[in-house]
């Protein structure tokens, strides 16, 4: 009978032993599992990233061909310009004139940069009305 209870005892002790190694074995397979996801998303994270940094280098490449072509562009008409300074007697005498004194003003006075600054720089016995008087009128 001991022998019988101890041999149970015996069993019971390596069945849970094996339940135990599979329950282990089990997590390490989900923790295997997940780090494969994990490698198989950044891997598509990386994938998707070269292809974007592709296309943003081609972009670039894309504007600096056009830049380079607008740079082309004032170059022949600056240069066109300037032969036709040289051909015309009438445009040469016009290109030295001093600006008149309206533009020159308009050269001096800093770039408005919004509504305000507009508001700020009329006087205010010419105010331009606002959108809603005008249309009340």
């Amino acid at each position: 009978m001991i022998r019988l209870m101890l041999l149970l005892a015996m069993l019971a002790s390596l069945a849970l032993y094996a339940w135990g190694v599979a329950q282990q074995r089990d997590r390490a397979e989900a923790a295997a599992q997940q780090a494969i996801e994990q490698r198989d998303q950044l891997a598509r994270q990386t994938t998707t990233l070269a292809a974007d940094l592709v296309k943003e280098r081609a972009a670039q490449a894309g504007l600096r061909a056009t830049q380079d072509d607008l740079r082309a562009a004032l170059a022949r008409r600056q240069s066109q310009l300037e032969d036709l300074k040289h051909e015309n007697q009438e445009l040469r005498d016009w290109a030295a004139r001093p600006l008149p004194d309206a533009a020159r003003r308009l050269l001096e006075r800093p770039a408005l940069t919004g509504a305000d600054a507009y508001r700020e720089r009329l006087p205010d016995s010419r105010a331009v009305p606002a959108v809603a008087e005008q249309s009340a009128q």
